[in-house]
């Protein structure tokens, strides 16, 4: 945890975040004690485990890795978080040494932290700013100085858009993206589900997403269905929506869980215009 004096200014300490939650379940380093202790609490009463969380990170590793195959070698992570644990930068400058990230989130901690992280790598940025604000997010200048909008970009929507309630346009946001991309351009999303969950575990879940109702950002569960919607006339690539360990799932990789218990859905899409 980081000292008081190292914290950016207006952070409140003494309330859950999402983006934290999420970097401790992931084994980071960057939360608080509020954020440990609103994680272990709900574990320890049978709510939520860190196998969601492991099972997202390890989609996001695998759809960066199967747009590098497809040539591409510069990303825009849109409400990243902390780019921490399995980050996308160290996944695609594996595979290219030059490739380009621009991290996006709106969390003062998140966004502190990254800065710090990233300072001696000229090939990254962290733009703070709102992701429902596509205009700025695409025109800032770090963003325009380290992505190339004439070539293909990876468009990462990873475990966000569930925090955009239906008030927001999800599928309007979605859609200016892919229109500000050069064809032959892809788009990784995935999203908190209640598909298929029977009477115990919708109310176990309801029971979990109290916790959420504490930090600033609740979360909005939407069925796949609902997820196809918010990438409506792009290309979706097999195998298509699918809970999050069986997207391409690699081998190498142990099952962390039954593919339902990832309480996540995930999609890549090529964008073509």
């Amino acid at each position: 945890m980081e000292s008081s004096s190292e914290l950016p200014p207006l952070v409140d300490t003494s309330r859950p975040n999402p983006a934290r939650i999420y970097d401790y379940l992931l084994g980071g380093s960057h939360n608080f004690a509020v954020d440990r202790e609103t994680a272990e609490q709900t574990m320890a009463a049978g709510l939520v485990t860190a196998a969601p969380a492991i099972a997202n990170r390890s989609f996001l590793r695998r759809a960066v890795r199967f747009m590098i195959e497809e040539g591409i070698d510069q990303f825009l992570d849109l409400g990243s978080g902390i780019p921490t644990v399995g980050n996308v930068h160290e996944i695609a400058q594996q595979a290219h040494a030059d490739a380009r990230v621009v991290y996006v989130d709106n969390e003062p901690i998140a966004v502190a932290h990254a800065r710090q992280l990233l300072a001696d790598d000229p090939n990254t940025a962290m733009v703070a700013a709102d992701l429902r604000d596509a205009d700025t997010v695409l025109n800032h200048p770090d963003t325009r100085a380290l992505l190339d909008f004439r070539r293909p970009i990876g468009l990462l929507m990873v475990a966000v858009f569930h925090f955009v309630p239906d008030g927001d346009d999800p599928a309007g946001i979605v859609a200016r993206y892919a229109s500000a991309v050069a064809d032959g351009s892809y788009v990784a999303i995935s999203h908190y589900t209640r598909d298929g969950y029977d009477e115990a575990k919708s109310e176990r879940v309801r029971k979990a997403m109290q916790t959420y109702q504490r930090t600033a950002t609740p979360v909005y569960a939407r069925s796949a269905t609902q997820l196809g919607e918010l990438v409506n006339g792009l290309e979706i690539v097999p195998p298509g929506i699918v809970w999050t360990p069986l997207w391409r799932p690699d081998s190498s990789e142990p099952a962390l869980c039954e593919p339902s218990d990832a309480e996540i859905i995930a999609a890549v899409a090529r964008i073509t215009h």
